[in-house]
């Protein structure tokens, strides 16, 4: 569990929106999303009600329980429920209760698959790595780089937003991530593609896990802040929403909300202290990467004549990543924020990213700026 106090800048609400969200559920303390996109999108709208005067205060966040997933019925099964409940008389029920077979009682098991294609993220992960020329080599090194950061990041007690929690049926508590796994070159390149069979390149390793994890930060004016006696720790200075073909660029977001948001807040690559991307997949990472670096793709799709360049690695996800922290979904933007600030504070810079891909073609990316009050927990 990650919290932490992330106060408000409303200057940067000038900007503008370039997706709406239909999936808001507010009182007056939660900002609360559901849904793959919900771990970071739970932030620009909870500032944005501030900026509006509708709320002093919120609480943006999310909690995923993936160990404990709904599974369904067949669609046979379900079809045949269906019709059972609306049968009128005793014979018509029976009738539809005999017709039940074996296979009607195989569950749909549960897989993150994109909504409008029905193509798992993995398979569109590998089809966006073959694309952009990542390969197994590429993704493994980028996979055990997250795992190795991660751990350094842990080692040193830099994850200082952890609260332990008690899980049922389990002795002591959970006080730390338990994902993190050191391996080697020669173990990452013995696993089997996990999707595209036999020849794909996404694996069990170069690709996040998933996971339990809730997050939770405070929003306010840097103002109630104040009255309330609490330290900021960064202004979300800036936002923009992207979304692109959900088949062949599904994880793409990154590539086309960095240049944006960057243009709309007038800095350049050189002026960005930290980076914190979602690493879905080790493939999309190095895709997006690639894409920034592309003259060709700046032309193409970004209406640019030159590329945006790529980010400089060295700030880049500096304490691991989703590949090896994990992906609850609806925790995992907080703990990006949380990371982009505390790194600010410990690398001693002003402005940080944070971008993640997301279902739907869609795409998000935002600046924080360090607050000079700001200090690690």
């Amino acid at each position: 569990l990650r919290g932490s106090q992330l106060p408000s800048h409303r200057t940067f609400m000038t900007s503008s929106v370039d997706l709406l969200v239909d999936s808001l559920c507010a009182t007056s303390v939660i900002c609360r999303l559901s849904g793959p996109f919900s771990h970071i999108i739970s932030l620009p709208p909870g500032v944005g009600m501030i900026a509006a005067g509708a709320y002093d205060i919120i609480v943006a966040g999310g909690v995923e329980f993936m160990s404990d997933v709904p599974i369904r019925h067949s669609r046979k099964m379900r079809s045949l429920l269906l019709r059972l409940n609306r049968a009128k008389t005793p014979a018509q029920r029976l009738s539809l209760i005999a017709s039940i077979r074996p296979d009607f009682f195989a569950p749909e098991l549960p897989a993150v698959a994109e909504f409008s294609s029905g193509e798992t993220m993995g398979h569109s992960a590998d089809r966006l790595a073959a694309a952009f020329g990542a390969s197994r080599q590429e993704q493994d090194d980028y996979a055990l780089r997250s795992h190795k950061l991660a751990a350094e990041a842990q080692q040193k007690g830099y994850f200082t937003d952890l609260i332990p929690v008690k899980v049922d049926g389990k002795d002591g508590v959970v006080d730390k991530d338990n994902g993190i796994r050191v391996s080697t070159p020669e173990q990452l390149a013995k696993l089997k593609p996990a999707f595209i069979k036999p020849h794909g390149t996404v694996t069990a390793a170069n690709a996040s896990f998933l996971t339990d994890g809730a997050s939770a930060c405070l929003v306010m004016s840097e103002a109630k802040a104040k009255e309330l006696g609490l330290k900021p720790k960064a202004y979300l200075r800036d936002f923009t929403y992207v979304a692109q073909d959900p088949v062949d660029q599904l994880l793409l977001g990154p590539a086309y909300g960095i240049p944006k948001i960057l243009e709309k807040a007038g800095l350049k690559m050189s002026d960005i202290d930290t980076w914190e991307i979602h690493e879905a997949f080790a493939g999309q990472i190095l895709a997006n990467l690639k894409a920034m670096d592309s003259d060709w793709f700046a032309q193409t799709y970004l209406g640019r004549q030159t590329k945006v360049g790529a980010p400089d690695l060295d700030k880049w996800n500096k304490w691991g990543g989703s590949l090896s922290i994990g992906h609850p979904f609806a925790a995992t933007g907080v703990r990006l924020a949380m990371h982009t600030a505390h790194r600010l504070v410990r690398e001693d810079g002003q402005f940080g990213v944070i971008s993640a891909c997301a279902a739907g073609g869609q795409g998000v990316a935002m600046i924080l700026e360090r607050h000079p009050d700001a200090t690690c927990n």
